[in-house]
């Protein structure tokens, strides 16, 4: 199996499936590999999928919903060595597990967005930052339960994902207003609730997430305004940042970027909001508060 290929299939699915987001693409591309290149031991598959993570973390997507999905499944699917002595059946038991593993995560967002529905309520004004698929499902199931509300959208430099985010919310025939990533100040004080997605969560309930989003929850705190994340369990990931540069760069820059060496000049994609920031996160194990995050971990990996 050779790196390319496994890259062509995973930014096949991204190109394929448009909603589909990287962490769970890696996920499909784990099974795909899997499926389609047979192996003779479980050494050989181990080093298969291993190559696998390697390759997609070379793709220039944002890294860290791979990294975590990806430890994610490999522990999920791996309990099977334990349980059978041929080879093949442990195989087939693994791909079976993986397929379970992968509805799991495709249910999630549906999950979360019904958690945090109770939440939005009639009249209220939301902030959000960015396009985050769980946050824009959340809204859309609102507006389908009749709930009158009004989005504000930061427009997300540098690459202005925030404007597809207002373009999908007025489609759906729900009130927003685009705005300004340096308006956040002043616009907050109008504000009910913040609702934001993740890239990453990690073990002390802060969250990794598009660059502007710690500005965002400092304004938040200090005019007392609730910040809710919505984000999906397969994004839970054992790391523990304690500032910005702890967050490794591999989250913080693409690959491209990585390769070309010196990094004191380039924009980070992500951010480090620290858990003293967030009020609650929404999510498919239930609502957390964010020192709960660390105890799920510990469950998800044992």
């Amino acid at each position: 199996m050779k790196k390319e290929e496994v890259q062509d299939i995973f930014l096949k699915i991204l190109r394929e499936e448009e909603d589909v987001s990287a962490g769970v693409a890696a996920i499909k591309t784990l099974l795909t590999v899997i499926e389609n290149y047979k192996v003779a031991t479980v050494r050989e598959l181990d080093l298969n999928l291993q190559l696998a993570v390697d390759a997609m973390r070379h793709c220039d997507q944002p890294v860290t919903a791979i990294s975590s999905g990806c430890q994610l499944f490999m522990r999920f699917i791996t309990f099977a060595k334990l349980d059978v002595k041929s080879f093949e059946e442990c195989e087939q038991i693994m791909l079976q597990r993986g397929r379970i593993f992968l509805d799991t995560l495709l249910e999630a967002r549906g999950k979360v967005a019904k958690q945090a529905l109770p939440f939005i309520s009639d009249g209220c004004k939301i902030l959000t930052h960015s396009r985050s698929r769980v946050v824009l499902q959340a809204m859309l199931e609102a507006a389908k339960a009749n709930k009158r509300f009004q989005v504000f959208v930061t427009m997300s430099c540098p690459d202005n994902s925030g404007v597809r985010m207002h373009k999908e919310l007025e489609a759906a025939g729900i009130e927003a207003t685009l705005i300004l990533d340096s308006a956040v100040g002043y616009i907050m004080e109008q504000m009910d609730i913040v609702m934001l997605g993740a890239e990453g969560v990690t073990e002390s309930g802060g969250i990794i997430n598009k660059i502007g989003t710690y500005c965002l929850a400092m304004s938040a705190l200090e005019l007392k305004k609730p910040v809710y994340v919505l984000t999906e369990s397969f994004k839970f990931s054992r790391i523990y940042p304690l500032n910005q540069r702890d967050v490794p760069n591999e989250f913080k820059y693409l690959s491209s970027v990585l390769s070309s060496g010196d990094l004191s000049k380039q924009h980070p994609l992500v951010d480090y909001t620290p858990p003293a920031y967030i009020t609650l996160l929404f999510t498919d194990l239930g609502i957390l508060t964010p020192s709960a995050v660390s105890d799920e971990l510990i469950k998800l990996y044992l």
